[in-house]
């Protein structure tokens, strides 16, 4: 058998000891601010997405919202919860690091660190409180059918975490074997025991108070019963460090959040998609899932879905090409943007806007509002 290094042995900090690098009092971006002015063109990319939400949301059809990290810590939180609370967007979807910069600044009011120096002194990541309930959340939460993002912003709403009882698991696992049961809550149950007994905690309301929680996206979408998705990478996100995580549980909510993402693309035709700073994940998941739905919406009704509007925003030029004209050739760098040839790729409309996340989600803000 391979090697594998022992989680156990590590030495886990206390955030109380990290050197924050943001503070979310200090970037948080109100939808109240004064909007930075985008340039023309921008600006009327910005409107004709407007126009288009509003369309969707008119007809009800879906308006999903998948981001990066840089989103959250550039504090568009706010923004993002507005959305969410009036309706304008139906999903959101990010990946891990959103979901963990996210809960850190709810819980802890700060969030990132220096790589370059915490690494070399091992201290990269090694967070206690980050690593501790990001994942107690996420296994107790499989235990309700839960996945990644709504296990987290329960957590948050709640300022806490339930726990079960051993016995009482015990009992729903003896259960579903006696009846031969198919399905996921086996591991759910099995996986949650298992987090419960390695570090003995006792039933009941775990305390971990989020006094920061409106500045939540997670929360926000908990609390208006959005779907929030998180699609993560093993390995990728400072809570494989630590003892607490339980592959299994992450795994299955991961599924689960998946699955709940393309259900919603399901919905997606006549709707709006909108991808900001995400150039590997959005796209990745978008193709596999519009697949999906395609292949359900075909055997339904003999159609694929359309009418569907692309739009991805980064700060990246798009390669120099005008995306609007197609898809660049393979000698050309642009071939290779993933975040703009996948969506290329998906039928409907794309457009891609290149500008600063900030900048563009409050200039949408303002032209929904009008």
């Amino acid at each position: 058998m391979m090697r594998r290094m022992n989680r156990d042995l590590l030495k886990m900090h206390s955030l109380s000891e990290r050197n924050n690098l943001l503070d979310i009092r200090q970037v948080s971006i109100s939808p109240d601010d004064a909007t930075p002015q985008a340039p023309e063109r921008e600006l009327e990319q910005i409107k004709r997405l407007a126009e288009r939400v509003f369309a969707a949301r008119k007809s009800g059809k879906a308006v999903m919202l998948t981001y990066g990290a840089h989103l959250v810590k550039n504090g568009l939180g706010p923004v993002v919860a507005k959305l969410i609370a009036e309706g304008w967007v139906t999903h959101v979807a990010t990946n891990g690091a959103g979901s963990i910069h996210d809960w850190e600044f709810a819980y802890l009011g700060k969030s990132s660190e220096s790589v370059r120096d915490h690494v070399a002194k091992g201290m990269f990541g090694t967070w206690d409180e980050t690593g501790r309930f990001i994942n107690l959340a996420i296994a107790m939460g499989g235990v309700d059918d839960l996945g990644y993002g709504w296990s987290v912003g329960k957590m948050i709403a709640e300022d806490g975490i339930n726990v079960p009882s051993k016995d009482s698991l015990k009992n729903r696992i003896s259960n579903i074997l006696a009846e031969n049961a198919s399905g996921d809550e086996l591991g759910a149950l099995a996986d949650a025991l298992s987090v419960i007994s390695k570090f003995d905690l006792p039933e009941g309301h775990l305390r971990v108070a989020h006094p920061f929680k409106d500045y939540s996206i997670q929360y926000a979408a908990w609390k208006n019963k959005v779907p929030f998705t998180v699609h993560p990478g093993i390995g990728y996100d400072i809570i494989y460090t630590h003892p607490a995580n339980n592959g299994g549980a992450i795994g299955r909510a991961a599924v689960r959040d998946f699955l709940s993402y393309a259900d919603s693309v399901c919905n997606l035709g006549g709707g709006v998609h909108i991808s900001v700073g995400s150039a590997i994940m959005a796209p990745m998941i978008f193709e596999k899932s519009l697949s999906m739905a395609n292949n359900k919406s075909i055997i339904e009704t003999g159609q694929a879905i359309s009418n569907h509007y692309l739009t991805v925003v980064d700060i990246q030029d798009g390669g120099g090409w005008d995306w609007s004209q197609g898809e660049p050739p393979k000698d050309n760098p642009a071939y290779y943007l993933r975040f703009c040839k996948s969506f290329n790729r998906m039928g409907g409309t794309l457009d891609y806007i290149c500008t600063d996340n900030r900048q563009f989600l409050m200039n949408l803000y303002k032209e929904l509002n009008k």
